[in-house]
Formats: C-alpha cells, structure tokens, sequence
C-alpha cells in the first residue's frame, strides 16, 4: 500500500496484522481493520514480513490519518539542524526535519 510518497518518506510497513490463511502458494489472507476495508486483503509474500516484537519498526494505523484516496500528509514537528552546503559556483541550504509520524532516528 502506498501512501501517496516514495522513497525515504514513505512508511515501509503498517501493522502488525493476523494472517488468516494461505490463499496460494506465494499470498496470505490478512484480517486487517475497519480502517483499511478498501484495501484487498490478500498479499504476496514479497510484501510482507515476519513480526519482530520492537514497537520502533512498527507504524500504527490509528497515528496515520489516511484520506480516501489513500493518501495523507506528513506534518513537519521541528527543524533540527540547518546548514549550506558550498559547491564551486552555487549554494545549496540543507535542513533536516523531525516528521510527526517518525522517531528521531528517522528524521530526514
């Protein structure tokens, strides 16, 4: 599932979620939320891995508002550093942001 963003941005995976069955010899069947009802609930195993019991890799729905087309919106918290990178002839600003939706290992 994409939320609108590719790349660093982009939440890597949401859940942790049931599996309910195995429907072929490479998708599982989900139980996933209300929430999510307008996703298919059958996946391919290249999208899915195994649960590891640290909250950090784990992005919750319920702090992922998702508007109807799929999409939403990172909210910037805090800048935490600025700086100007000088190349031969020009100058480039640089500024890393703390996003709302990350910790502060993955600010960007």
């Amino acid at each position: 599932m994409r939320f609108g963003q590719r790349g660093k941005l982009s939440p890597r995976f949401i859940g942790p979620y049931e599996g309910l069955e195995r429907v072929g010899p490479v998708a599982y069947k989900l139980a996933l939320p209300l929430e999510l009802d307008k996703i298919d609930n059958v996946f391919h195993i290249s999208m899915l891995r195994r649960y590891r019991s640290d909250p950090s890799h784990v992005l919750p729905v319920e702090s992922i508002e998702v508007s109807p087309d799929l999409t939403y919106e990172e909210e910037l918290i805090q800048i935490l550093v600025r700086e100007i990178k000088d190349l031969r002839n020009k100058r480039i600003p640089l500024v890393k942001v703390l996003w709302r939706n990350r910790s502060g290992k993955e600010a960007s």
